[in-house]
Parts: structure tokens; C-alpha cells; sequence
């Protein structure tokens, strides 16, 4: 089927040819047959790269060129919600008798954005949504279709229950909007379909075709019988078959079980890559180098990351910043990184295929339990969905390395199907999350109706309802107790705590122990260190790192050095290595002090600080309800230091734009301490400092006059 058949505006056919879409992909063929642009609910289970994003873009087009509403794209990540409203805003310059405006949305849970309703099509994370949901916005019943992605991420145990929620509520809307619902190819399609209301198209087919395999011992065991020996080196398996696809002018992604050995195999694999390298290319991955070293501070890791560059080699884990993994994911698709070694994530997040991808271990250390598991055969099939790029390969090859039980191996992960989806919504911290939102949010609704509601969900058709009831009791019963509800009659409605925990998009359990450090509050002193432990230590602190042992004789020293400012009595043994970043973060330590002592890379600080800034400026809120004044400021202040990483005595200078850690601190060192020193110092004078220069100098002064 040709796109020039579909029936959606001439504007948008031009536009879609335009951009090289001329021939529908059989899963694209499929969809549109089985009503797409007519309306109908529609769930999509087909391979990684099969086309499903212009699915979605068909859809949005119908929608928006009929004026049917608003259109709602659902991401369970970030990096691919920003990825997704990048293809999506191109639509703006197609002409649909009306000007589309786009908006995305991912962060600050309890605020609204309140031009969201003035758009057409909203981007947002399902956890957004979750909130948008919470606050009762009235452009919910606008909504003519709703487009989630990754749906097959219901069976996660973290991102999994929101989505079951979200998606429970979008189904009873009053306006029942069309449901395009986008997966990964899974067991139990049709049950989730059928959850969904949706029709199932259902496809294996793959735009280059995809060929898996096992190694062991210098041979590769393909599924198709093309069974090949590769040379093999000190250097081990992983990098051996990544330079084998090398030789063979194909990229590869190395899959590794931890960050330490995404960094060993690419340091492994540089030298034999430099060697594949044209003199034109080493000059361009010289500059690469030169731009993360310039970027970013000079830890180990970015000094490390920068010299296998200049020889065609990367890694990429979450301890890299945003703008590192921004530009080695940008130079690995421009085919200039020749091999990248990286975390699993890197196959949840953004698309970035190679020729081969090597899954290197089958195992993975799970931090609940402390034990190395092995992966999923849906999680394996999520890695090996990133094998064959479109427009550069003619096949995809996954391999994975095993050892003498390679037969079990090829049986399990190869000829095995994806475990079915089941939804953990009912774990105890998702349905006491949930319950609470319910109740919050509808009122007066008595116990049936709640069981009701939950029986809608995915986990109400997959569990009995007996369970359910069970689960949902204890739920309750815990949300009584705490009073973040109270029940009347036979009908539930949350308290005032109950509806701004809710609100503020935090676990119970983390409001409960905000509420009870609270009160344990002295006036008349600052409890900083005492804020960040109960900061680092809540439900819903994340990224957590253990202390090592070396850690225990620092943190025992800050406890002594600040004790006057603990709020509950604690040992070292109560505390976590990241209670230590935050507090040298805020007294100004550089990325280099926080990688070398505390081993903590500059993207994990960013999620740190990014985390605290969301449960501070909750705890802050907590405290303004239970009128504990006295720490109010304190958190104020605490939420400026923790974004910007500085001493209290700069907070005033970061006020104004231009103004970060490091220009605030050259310029209090000039004897620049506030506001009105700033007021008052000639602006060619503050040209002239350090880091500052005539143009910055200017756009300080002229933003210093609006804030005052």
C-alpha cells in the first residue's frame, strides 16, 4: 500500500513523501486496515524498528486533520518522550487547515502547566499524565486519542502500575477516545489487546532481517545454519565478534552486565579499532574528544571516555551526564564511534541500532535480592531488537556469549517466547500509591467502588478478585491509620495530608516519615545534614548508593562535625553513600572530588539532585501544611543550594540568570556577596572578571533589573 492511497489531507501525503515515506511497512499496512484511520482501537505488536512511530503519526493526522480532539502520546522515559516530540513537531509545518501546536511534558509531578490545554498534541511521560490526572484538568474529556508507547512495559515492576492506572482511567473517559497502543512483540498480545479493547495486529516482520546466534569457543551457532568461527584474542569473546562485524564494515554494541565493564571491554577493544580508522576520520574524533573534554569536568571517567574516542570506541552507562551520552549517541549514529560498549538501558531508551549487537553476560545483579539473575527473554529480545540499522544493513545480527551450556542458551533466549505481561499493581507500595490517588481524587467512594476500579485495571483481569479485595483492604487499612484517609459512613475520602501527598506524587510511606521528622523539629537551629539523610533515606530517594567500607570513617566523621543538626538520632550504619555526595555537593566539592572520593559520576549526581530537588521542595510543601514555619526556609534555601550544588552564602547571586556555581563563587571571591554589591559594580568592571567577558556582563545587569 502506498501513502499516496491513504485517506488523510494532499498537505500531509506531500509531507510524508517529503520526509521518505512512500510505501506502507506490512505492520503499517496492517494497522490501516484493521480501521486505524477509522477510529478504532488499535494495539500494535511488532518487532523494534518495524515502523510504529508513523503508525502513530497516521493516527495524529486523522485526528488532527478532522478536528476530533486532542491527541495524548504517552512514554514511559524521558529520552524518548524528548525523542518522539522532536519527529512529532515537524508535523507543525503541515497544513491541516489550522496551525498544530505540540507541547511536551515530563517533570514537576504536582505542578500544572496551564497552556497544556491549549494544544493539540501533548507528549508526556505516563507518570505526568498520572499527575495532570490527580489535579481533575479539564481538557482530560478532550482527549480523542491516546497513543502509548512501550505498552509491553505494564509487566515492569517500577514503570508498570502507573501505566495500568493511566491507561484504566483513559478507557472511562466519557468521550471513550481511540486507543493506539504500541508494544514490543509479546506472549500475551491478546490479552492485552482484548484489556484494551483494542483490535491486535500482530507482526514479526522487521525492516532488515534479524539473525541470532550463540558463541562459544571462537564459533558462532546461528539460527539460520550459518555457523561461523571468529578469531579470537587476549582480548575476549565480546570484543572479538564486535571486531569481527567491524572487518566486515558493520558497527556493534557491546551489552554489558555492569558500568566497570561497559569501560573494559571499549578500553579492550581501541586499539584493533584504531586501526580500521581513515586519517580523515582520527581528525574528527579528535575534536569529539576536544568537545567532552572542554564540556565537562576532567574526572577519570570523562579523561577515560575522551582517549577511546579519538580511537573510535565509547561506552555509555547512566554515571555519564546527559550531554556525554548526547554526543556519543550522536557520533555513534553518524558511524564515526565504530564500537560501543553499554548498560542495558541504553536498549530501553532511545533508538540506536548497530549491524551486530553482543550481548556479552545473560546475567544481571538485581539490587533487591543481591544476586546476579538472569535477564528475561523479553528483556533479551529487547536487546537483540537493536541489531540491523535500516539504510545501512542488509541483516542484524544478536549474539550472545556463552560457554558449555550454549545449547540451553540458544533453546531458552533464542527459540524461547517473551515471558507473558502480568502487572504488579498490586505490590503493596503501588496499590497503597494508587488507593490513595482514587480516593483523593473521587470523593466519598465506598469500598465496592474502589474494588470496582481496581478490577478494571490489567491486574483486575489477570488476579481474582478475591486477592484484590484482600490486597486492597490491607491498602486501606495502612492509609486509616497513618490518616491519609479517613472513612465516613462506608465512604472513604482523604485528609488534608492525604490529598497533598497525593498531590506532591510521593509514596505515603515517604509522606508518613516526612511528617514524623517534622515534628521531631527544634527551632531555633538548622537541621541540614539532618534534611538530607531523611531526603536520602526516604521510599522514594533514587539513585541510592551503599556505603564501601572505606566510606564508614567519613561519614562518621560528618555525623560528629554536624550532630547538632540531625533530626533523629543515627549511626553511619543508617546512612548511604549518597547522603555523602549531596551534603559535598552543597558545600561545593567538583565532579572530579565527588568520581575520585565517593565514586559518584557526574550523571549520577544529576539524577541525585534532580530526585532531591522533587522531595524537598514535597517536604517542603508537608511542612507549610502542618505548619512547621520554623523549616520552611531552610528548604527554600536548600532547594536553591541542591540545584545549583553551592554554599548557602551564594544563594543570593543565582538568583540572576548567567549566575551558576562557578561564576557565583569567582564573584563572591571579588568581593561580589549579593544582589546589591551586584547592583553596584560598573558593568565593564564586571566584564572584566573571570568566566564573565562583556556579553555575559550585560545580560547579567539586564536580568538583575527585572528580578529587583
Amino acid at each position: 500500500m502506498k501513502v499516496s492511497e491513504l485517506d488523510i489531507p494532499k498537505t500531509a501525503i506531500k509531507f510524508l513523501c517529503d520526509s521518505g515515506f512512500v510505501t506502507l511497512y506490512p505492520p503499517q499496512e496492517k494497522s490501516v486496515k484493521a480501521g486505524l484511520l477509522d477510529g478504532k482501537s488499535i494495539l500494535v505488536s511488532a518487532p523494534t524498528a518495524s515502523g510504529k512511530t508513523l503508525i502513530a503519526m497516521l493516527a495524529i493526522i486523522k485526528h488532527i486533520s478532522e478536528k476530533k480532539g486532542k491527541v495524548v502520546y504517552l512514554s514511559p522515559l524521558k529520552a524518548l518522550a524528548s525523542e518522539k516530540f522532536s519527529e512529532f513537531k515537524k508535523l507543525e509545518s503541515v497544513d491541516l487547515d489550522k496551525k498544530i501546536k505540540i507541547q511536551i511534558s515530563t517533570g514537576d509531578y504536582d505542578q500544572t502547566d496551564k497552556n497544556l490545554e491549549s494544544n493539540d498534541i501533548l507528549v508526556l511521560t505516563n507518570e505526568k499524565m498520572d499527575s495532570v490526572m490527580r489535579q481533575g484538568a479539564e481538557w482530560l474529556n478532550e482527549i480523542s486519542l491516546v497513543i502509548a508507547d512501550e505498552v509491553h512495559l505494564l509487566g515492569d515492576e517500577d514503570r508498570g502500575p502507573t501505566l495500568d492506572i493511566v491507561l484504566t482511567k483513559l478507557m472511562s473517559l466519557q468521550k471513550k477516545p481511540q486507543i493506539l497502543a504500541l508494544s514490543a512483540t509479546v506472549t500475551n498480545a491478546d490479552e492485552i489487546s482484548k484489556w484494551l479493547g483494542c483490535k491486535l495486529v500482530e507482526s514479526n516482520w522487521r525492516p532488515v532481517p534479524l539473525w541470532e546466534g550463540v558463541y562459544d569457543q571462537g564459533m558462532v551457532t546461528m539460527q539460520n545454519k550459518k555457523n561461523f568461527q571468529v578469531e579470537t584474542s587476549i582480548r575476549g569473546a565480546p570484543v572479538d565478534l564486535g571486531l569481527d562485524s567491524l572487518k566486515n564494515g558493520g558497527q556493534a554494541i557491546l551489552f554489558a552486565e555492569t558500568r566497570a565493564r561497559s569501560v573494559s571491554l571499549a578500553t579492550k577493544a581501541s586499539d584493533a579499532v584504531s586501526k580500521h580508522i581513515t586519517e580523515e576520520e582520527k581528525k574528527i574524533l579528535e575534536q569529539i574528544s576536544q568537545r567532552l573534554l572542554e564540556d565537562n569536568e576532567h574526572t577519570e571517567l570523562i579523561r577515560n571516555l575522551a582517549t577511546l574516542v579519538k580511537k573510535g570506541v565509547a561506552f555509555h552507562h547512566a554515571g555519564l551526564n546527559q550531554n556525554c551520552r548526547d554526543i556519543i549517541e550522536l557520533e555513534f549514529r553518524n558511524r564515526r564511534i565504530k564500537i560501543l560498549a553499554s548498560t542495558p538501558t541504553l536498549a530501553a531508551g532511545v533508538n540506536l541500532p548497530a549491524r551486530r549487537v553482543i550481548i556479552s553476560s545473560i546475567n544481571r545483579y538485581d539490587g533487591k535480592y543481591g544476586v546476579n539473575k538472569p535477564i528475561s527473554v523479553l528483556e533479551y529480545k529487547q536487546l537483540s531488537g537493536r541489531a540491523g540499522r535500516p539504510q545501512y544493513d542488509e541483516y542484524g545480527e544478536s549474539i550472545i556469549v556463552g560457554s558449555s551450556n550454549s545449547d540451553d542458551l540458544f533453546d531458552y533466549y533464542i527459540n524461547g517466547l517473551p515471558e507473558p505481561i502480568s502487572s504488579k499493581l498490586t505490590d503493596d507500595k503501588a496499590l497503597r500509591i494508587h488507593i490513595l490517588s482514587l480516593v483523593s481524587t473521587t470523593p466519598g467512594i465506598k469500598n465496592e467502588e474502589i474494588v470496582d476500579f481496581f478490577s478494571k485495571t490489567l491486574s483486575g483481569s489477570q488476579e481474582r478478585k478475591s486477592t484484590i479485595k484482600f490486597k486492597i483492604q490491607i491498602a486501606l487499612r495502612y492509609l486509616e491509620l497513618e490518616e491519609l484517609l479517613k472513612q465516613k459512613g462506608g465512604r472513604f475520602i482523604a485528609t488534608e495530608f492525604g490529598k497533598k501527598t497525593s498531590t506532591l506524587y510521593i509514596d505515603p510511606l515517604t509522606a508518613v516519615y516526612f511528617r514524623k521528622a517534622l515534628q521531631q523539629i527544634s527551632k531555633g537551629r538548622k537541621h541540614t545534614l539532618g534534611i538530607l539523610h531523611i531526603i536520602t533515606s526516604c521510599e522514594d530517594f533514587f539513585p541510592k548508593f551503599s556505603l564501601r567500607n572505606k566510606d564508614y570513617e567519613i561519614i562518621s566523621t560528618l555525623l560528629e562535625n554536624y550532630s547538632d543538626q540531625l533530626i533523629e538520632s543515627i549511626s553511619e550504619y543508617d546512612c548511604n553513600r549518597s547522603l555523602l555526595a549531596m551534603h559535598a555537593w552543597i558545600t561545593e566539592s567538583s565532579e572530579i572530588s565527588l568520581s575520585d572520593n565517593l565514586g559518584i559520576e557526574s550523571g549520577d549526581m544529576h539524577r541525585m539532585s534532580e530526585t532531591a530537588d522533587w522531595l524537598i521542595h514535597a517536604f517542603y510543601e508537608l511542612a507549610n501544611l502542618e505548619k512547621s514555619n520554623n523549616v520552611m526556609d531552610e528548604l527554600d534555601t536548600l532547594r536553591t543550594r541542591m540545584a545549583y550544588g553551592i554554599k548557602e552564602e551564594l544563594v543570593d547571586l543565582v538568583k540572576v540568570r548567567g549566575i551558576g556555581r562557578i561564576r557565583a563563587r569567582i564573584l563572591y571571591k571579588n568581593g561580589i556577596k549579593n544582589l546589591d554589591e551586584l547592583a553596584l559594580i560598573p558593568v565593564e568592571k564586571l566584564a572584566k572578571i573571570d568566566k564573565i567577558g562583556p556579553g555575559i556582563a550585560e545580560n547579567i545587569k539586564t536580568h538583575l533589573k527585572k528580578i529587583r
